[in-house]
C-alpha cells in the first residue's frame, strides 16, 4: 500500500506519485473513450465500434513494438493466437453489454470475473468475505420484481460473458508469458482485430468507412486502448500489484461518474450501492492477498 510516512521533499514521493497518476490517468481515459465509444452506437453499433477500438490500438501497438524483430515458436504463436481471440469475445461482449446498461454498473459486473479467478485461487477465510460483496452486489443489480431497476437481462448476460472472458483472458495471458510481453501484446490485439474487424464490418458495412465516423473511432481506439495500457504499463513497472490492484477497484466508480457526466444516465440508490460492494470486493481482494512466494 501507499505509505503516509514519506515526507515533502523527500524523492520518494515523485517516484510513488507517477504511477499512481498514471494509473488513475488510464482509468480516466479509459472510461472518458468508452463513453465517447457509446456514442457511436447508433451509427456503427457496438460491433463497428468495437472493431475500431481493436484495430486502432493493434495498429498503434505494431507501430511501436514491431513485433516481427522478436523470434516466434509456432506453439507460442497459437497461444497469442487464444489469448487475442479472449480478448476480442471480451471487448465484444463488454460493447454489446453497454448497448442496454449503464458504464458503471456494466464494467462492475466485468470485475466479478478477475475477482472470481482471484478468489477461486485461495482458500482463506477472509476471501468469503468478499466473496459476499460481490455477490451482494450482483444481487441487487439483477433485475427481478420490484428491484429491476430498468436493466436489460440481455445486456447483463453479455456482461457477465465479459467478465467469463476477462478471467480467461489473465489465465490465458499468463500461459502465453514466457513471450516477450510487448510481442504478445501486439499480436494478441492483431488476433483480435482478425476477429472483431470482420464482426464489426458485417453489421456496420460501409459505415465504417465514413471519414468522420472513422476520425471518431480513432479517438475511441486511442482513448480506450492505446493510452490506457501505456500508462498501465508505467503503473505496472513501479507499483507493487497489491497497491495496482486496490487502485483499479475505483474503476466501476469512475466508469459510473463518466457515464453520469457524459452520457447523462441515471443510477438509483440501490445500484450505486450494489457498485459499492463489487469495489469493496475487489479492493479488499487486492488488499488482502498474500504475496506470491518467489521461485
Amino acid at each position: 500500500m501507499i505509505t503516509a510516512t514519506l515526507k515533502p521533499g523527500n524523492p520518494a514521493d515523485s517516484s510513488v506519485l507517477l504511477p499512481v497518476l498514471s494509473l488513475i490517468g488510464a482509468m480516466a481515459s479509459l472510461c472518458v473513450g468508452t463513453s465517447f465509444a457509446k456514442s457511436l452506437f447508433p451509427q456503427v453499433g457496438a460491433q463497428g465500434t468495437t472493431a475500431y477500438r481493436i484495430l486502432v490500438g493493434a495498429v498503434i501497438l505494431l507501430a511501436f513494438w514491431r513485433p516481427w524483430r522478436f523470434p516466434l515458436k509456432r506453439r507460442d504463436a497459437a497461444k497469442i493466437a487464444v489469448y487475442g481471440v479472449t480478448l476480442a469475445c471480451m471487448n465484444l461482449s463488454f460493447y454489446m453489454a453497454l448497448r442496454t446498461l449503464p458504464l458503471g454498473v456494466a464494467i462492475a459486473i466485468e470485475f466479478t470475473g478477475p475477482l472470481t479467478l482471484a478468489v477461486a485461487m485461495s482458500r482463506r477465510a477472509i476471501d468469503f468475505v468478499w466473496i459476499a460483496c460481490a455477490a451482494a452486489g450482483l444481487v441487487l443489480l439483477v433485475p427481478t420484481g420490484q428491484s429491476a431497476h430498468g436493466l436489460d437481462p440481455v445486456g447483463i448476460a453479455y456482461a457477465l460473458g465479459a467478465a467469463v472472458c476477462w478471467a480467461l483472458y489473465i489465465v490465458f495471458g499468463k500461459i502465453a508469458g514466457n513471450v516477450h510481453g510487448g510481442q504478445a501484446t501486439s499480436l494478441g490485439l492483431t488476433a483480435a482485430a482478425l476477429v472483431a474487424v470482420p464482426v464489426g464490418a458485417a453489421h456496420a458495412g460501409a459505415a465504417l468507412l465514413d471519414p468522420g465516423l472513422l476520425l471518431a473511432g480513432i479517438g475511441v481506439g486511442v482513448l480506450s486502448s492505446a493510452l490506457p495500457y501505456s500508462l498501465e504499463m508505467i503503473a505496472l513497472k513501479r507499483l507493487p500489484k497489491k497497491t495496482f490492484g486496490v487502485l483499479l477497484s475505483m474503476e466501476p466508480a469512475m466508469g459510473a461518474l463518466a457515464g453520469v457526466v457524459v452520457l447523462h444516465e441515471h443510477l438509483s440508490s440501490t445500484q450505486w450501492l450494489a457498485i459499492g460492494g463489487i469495489i469493496a470486493a475487489s479492493a479488499g481482494c487486492a488488499a488482502t492477498a498474500r504475496r506470491q512466494a518467489r521461485k
